[in-house]
């Protein structure tokens, strides 16, 4: 009785030890990890700047540096990234292959790709010469912080 006692214990104890070892944390996202073709060529901007850095143009090839918000989609490499003053960043991967993982949320990354201004119809009725009012209006639901969209071809986690 004493012999088999011990030999309960010891399997309890080997168990214990197997399920530790298996329940760790999988390691951080590492300084260089890349998703998509690795940014390269163009020097970063800040995420904060890029809309004043666009002026008056509607496409901009860039590279940005900033954080991300969240990671919306995993699945084709959907985020948000923090554009300053309140502003978000809605961002993409051009490949739908990329799988990016949630564990990003609140990392700093840098990105390269092609930003573009959301327009609303209504910003630009005049331009056709017809003032819309009432039940004709759009009814678009966009808010001031959602102006900008990045296409992205490339991610590396910076910190």
């Amino acid at each position: 009785m004493h012999m088999r006692g011990i030999k309960v214990l010891l399997v309890g104890v080997q168990v214990l030890i197997a399920a530790t070892l298996f329940a760790q944390k999988p390691p951080p996202l590492p300084h260089g990890m890349v998703f998509g073709i690795k940014p390269a060529g163009i020097g970063p901007t800040n995420a904060t700047t890029i809309e004043s850095d666009m002026q008056r143009k509607t496409r901009v090839t860039a590279a940005l540096r900033g954080r991300i918000i969240k990671v919306t989609k995993p699945k084709g490499g959907w985020f948000e990234m923090d554009g300053g003053n309140g502003r978000i960043i809605q961002a993409h991967f051009k490949d739908y292959n990329i799988l990016l993982p949630t564990a990003l949320r609140g990392r700093i990354v840098i990105i390269q790709g092609v930003a573009l201004k959301q327009f609303i119809a209504d910003d630009l009725q005049h331009f056709a010469g017809d003032t819309v009012s009432g039940k004709k209006q759009h009814k678009v639901n966009t808010s001031a912080s959602h102006r900008i969209n990045f296409e992205v071809t490339g991610l590396i986690v910076d910190e």
